[in-house]
């Protein structure tokens, strides 16, 4: 009986185990490039508009979902955020017997600083998530890689729309806001402060400047850039099926708000700069 050839065990080698230098290089590598990625979406959103085809019927209805739709939580929230400054603030003026000047600070937080971050952050919840979920779905069913066969630029025909559109709109709804905002300060002065409601409206109106408003409402198109972009970027990079367009919801949420508080501050260090160079 022949003897049978004996095979020669092969060495197994266990996995390399990355280390943690290597773990922060490849995760700087990916955020790098995702910024890359997000900036050339935000320059051709812009660039767009400088050239044609302009698609002026996406422009409208997107009008119409973010601005009209984003309306009933603007004013429902304006309304008693301006309540609430005045139950805050009017009690603390009442110590010092200085319950008039109750007015002027309302105003002047909601023009500054409350009515547009406000605004922006509810906007981001409920247009961001739903552009993200939107162009997500489109990318998983195939219909942006059918738009592209068909010779049609996404950028121009799902990016670009958004953008203007809520560049248009959200200046509006904060517009909305603010007059809302200051509607439920007067009530609330009324019936808590006992304060004339003339007397309110005309120290609310006399304490504002050119440069407070030009600084509150200058902030709401760098919201506005901030929301439509963020949203449409995770959507178009939707990756997993469907459990990768609701983690891209969550995350167009999460990062459009953060950087709205992010660049609100660095947007009014600027303002406050001009406000006293120019105004």
């Amino acid at each position: 009986m022949a003897d049978t050839p004996q095979v020669a065990p092969q060495d197994v080698r266990a996995p390399e185990v990355p280390s943690v230098l290597e773990v922060l290089q490849d995760l700087a590598k990916t955020n790098i490039l995702k910024v890359q990625n997000y900036s050339k979406l935000s320059y051709h959103s812009l660039t767009n508009l400088a050239t044609g085809p302009r698609y002026v019927q996406d422009t409208l209805d997107q009008m119409d979902v973010i601005g009209v739709g984003s309306l009933p939580i603007v004013l429902l929230s304006g309304f008693f955020i301006g309540a609430v400054m005045v139950l805050q603030t009017g009690t603390q003026f009442e110590r010092f017997g200085q319950a008039s000047l109750t007015g002027d600070i309302v105003s002047l937080a909601l023009v500054r600083e409350l009515g547009p971050s406000i605004t922006g952050l509810l906007v981001a919840g409920r247009c961001s998530s739903g552009i993200a979920s939107e162009l997500g779905s489109m990318v998983v069913t195939e219909q942006v890689d059918a738009m592209r066969a068909m010779g049609t630029d996404p950028s121009r025909k799902l990016v670009t729309p958004r953008v203007l559109a809520a560049i248009i709109t959200l200046p509006l709804l904060t517009t909305i806001s603010v007059f809302v905002g200051l509607l439920g300060g007067m009530v609330a002065s009324v019936l808590s402060l006992r304060i004339n409601a003339t007397t309110f409206w005309e120290r609310a109106i006399k304490i504002l400047e050119f440069s407070d408003i030009m600084q509150g409402f200058s902030k709401t198109v760098v919201f506005a850039f901030l929301i439509a972009t963020v949203g449409c970027y995770q959507g178009l990079n939707v990756r997993g099926g469907t459990q990768g367009v609701g983690r891209a919801t969550t995350q167009a949420v999460v990062v459009a708000s953060v950087l709205i508080i992010v660049s609100d501050t660095f947007l009014t260090k600027l303002a406050l700069y001009l406000a006293d160079k120019f105004f």
